[in-house]
């Protein structure tokens, strides 16, 4: 654990917050920054020292906290004087440690680019540059927010920053990496100090309530954690704020519900229920639950936010295997319930929810009134439940192929019954009949080709292969005779290209891999266009006719191939076949389900 600043306390006995008293004085005190320290311990061991750093990432993971160890490290000389040349491992404080921590030394220089943006500060920095160091080691030019300074700054900066005299290191740190000059950039080397992990910003907290002799619940630094949304030096105020409060009311220990109260965070359970509540449609408690954590103090975004949390994690179950609770973030009693809740999940409803939920913290964020904004969101998330999947869609298709005409679009999924448990058994109702006038898939080729079943399709086949000139010579100058698998009779037009249909064969046999008989004829007599061809498929398919039975005086005005939608006929196939929402079939499917009782 990071020792303690030195100077705490000499000062008439000043509180210094936590943030300050436990800021990290050596690289081993760094949390969740591994992997910078390994590179800069490579680098120091093998003498490959650059001449400047840059340092980027969110406020608060310790950039200005590492540029100072580093400054440290680059004019390390022990206790006793002896000099070994930089150290990386500094387990007691050499001679300077101490005044480049309280940023005292002459010779380790902090410039705040903030309120120094100008040319004439650089200037005033480069003119230094050439005189020696006057102590340490090295000069150390540390720049914090360096993205702050003006073009004219970084141009005057550039020169010296790419040949500096070999006694000067500088340590840049910025938010905002993407606003610095690629020409600086190219200059530095570059270490992206990342969010801190939530566990291992609890472990973190856990530590220095110990150190503080504070008990606080492990659920408490959990939610600090989450809070702080990777800053270590956020994490560490809210603990303040927190041992506060537990100062003042006397408590033994500072419980979760006091800090949740003051974060203004949601019930755990409360969210649950929440979240059950919508997902079986039940809107009336859903809202009721939802009202109930705003009165407490929620925030809106906060509540939807804690949703997303356990949308993902019942996702990450349903995905990976009940034992992939264990392994995130979730408390014991979270990874429990959501082990429970997802078994009467499908994947699809929760991708669902996660879009539902998402879009809805997108709209709450940025309404006038937030709360309003929330509810919405959830009543969406309530009636969804009732939407039928696509794989159900897709089972009401099978069924309806199977039984022929007259079937009724049925669809019913035992896993979807959480979903829908609240309501009640419906009265039998009169449903839709879908036609469906497609081939069966079993005529698809088994190597997964083009499924040819119309001279149309060749056509499209044509296109689809970027061979337009073939194309537009099958649009103009063909006229199909006859058409079945691996056999086309036609008769061309008198301005054909003479050898059209060798080409033809030629290409079918390319795309195909299957051999193609092209046979042209002279005859006009059976001679039809490419629609009259798919027409007078269409027309005498049983279906069709069967359905012009039922309705005498209905007429076929238009056909339009539905390619998308595929009937399955296997179990394994179904849950992999597309579908087209927009089709009329699909429609029928999902109008019949309501009509059912949206089982």
């Amino acid at each position: 654990m990071a020792e303690q600043e030195t100077d705490s306390g000499k000062s008439g006995g000043a509180y210094q917050v936590l943030a300050r008293k436990y800021r990290p004085q050596n690289f081993d005190d760094l949390i969740g920054h591994g992997p910078m320290v390994k590179t800069l311990k490579n680098a120091f061991a093998a003498n490959r020292i650059a001449h400047a750093y840059i340092l980027t990432g969110v406020r608060g993971v310790g950039k200005t906290t590492t540029a100072r160890i580093l400054a440290r490290a680059l004019n390390y000389v022990g206790p006793n004087g002896e000099d070994n040349g930089p150290q990386i491992d500094m387990a007691e404080n050499g001679l300077h440690c101490k005044a480049i921590a309280e940023s005292r030394h002459p010779d380790v220089m902090e410039m705040d680019a903030a309120s120094r943006t100008g040319v004439g500060d650089i200037r005033e920095l480069i003119e230094g540059v050439r005189y020696a160091p006057v102590e340490a080691r090295y000069k150390v030019y540390i720049i914090d927010e360096v993205h702050m300074l003006s073009t004219a700054a970084f141009n005057a900066l550039l020169k010296t920053l790419e040949e500096p005299p070999p006694h000067v290191k500088f340590i840049f740190a910025t938010t905002e990496i993407r606003k610095l000059p690629v020409t600086v950039l190219s200059r530095c080397q570059r270490f992206d100090l990342r969010r801190i992990d939530p566990e291992v910003l609890t472990d973190h907290l856990a530590s220095i309530a110990e150190q503080e002799k504070v008990k606080v619940d492990r659920d408490g630094l959990w939610m600090i954690a989450r809070a702080a949304e990777g800053s270590v030096r956020d994490a560490l105020s809210i603990l303040d704020q927190a041992i506060v409060q537990h100062a003042a009311q006397g408590e033994e220990i500072v419980s979760a519900d006091m800090i949740r109260d003051m974060l203004g965070l949601a019930d755990r359970s409360s969210v649950w229920a929440l979240l059950e509540a919508a997902m079986k449609g039940d809107a009336k408690t859903a809202l009721e639950n939802f009202r109930s954590q705003y009165a407490a103090g929620a925030e809106p975004a906060q509540i939807l936010r804690d949703l997303l949390d356990l949308t993902h994690l019942l996702t990450r179950i349903k995905a990976a295997g009940p034992t992939a609770a264990s392994h995130g973030p979730a408390g014991e009693a979270d990874a429990e319930r959501a082990k429970a809740m997802a078994t009467g999940l499908e994947m699809n409803a929760l991708t669902r929810v996660w879009s539902l939920l998402m879009k809805g913290l997108t709209e709450t964020q940025m309404a006038p009134d937030a709360a309003a904004s929330g509810e919405m969101a959830l009543i969406r998330l309530c009636f969804a439940a009732d939407l039928p999947t696509p794989d159900e869609a897709l089972k009401a298709l099978k069924k309806n192929n199977s039984d022929g005409v007259g079937s009724t679009a049925q669809s019913s999924s035992p896993q979807r019954a959480p979903a829908s448990a609240h309501h009640q058994e419906s009265p039998p109702q009169h449903t839709a009949q879908v036609i469906d006038i497609k081939p069966s898939m079993s005529q698809r080729p088994a190597d997964g080709g083009p499924w040819l079943r119309a001279f149309d399709d060749v056509v499209k086949l044509a296109g689809r292969m970027r061979d337009a000139k073939l194309r537009t010579e099958l649009e103009s100058y063909v006229h199909i005779v006859s058409f079945r698998e691996g056999k086309i009779e036609l008769r061309l037009h008198n301005d054909a290209p003479r050898d059209l249909a060798n080409r033809l064969t030629l290409r079918l046999k390319e795309w195909t891999g299957k051999p193609w008989v092209i046979s042209v004829t002279s005859e006009h007599e059976g001679e039809e266009t490419v629609r009259d061809a798919r027409t007078r498929e269409v027309m005498a398919h049983p279906m069709v006719q069967k359905a012009l039975e039922l309705f005498p005086d209905a007429k076929v005005t238009a056909i339009r191939e539905a390619d998308t939608i595929v009937a399955p006929v296997t179990d394994e196939d179904e849950e992999d076949a597309p579908i087209d929402p927009d089709d009329d079939a699909v429609a029928d499917a999902i109008a019949a389900r309501k009509e059912t009782g949206k089982a």
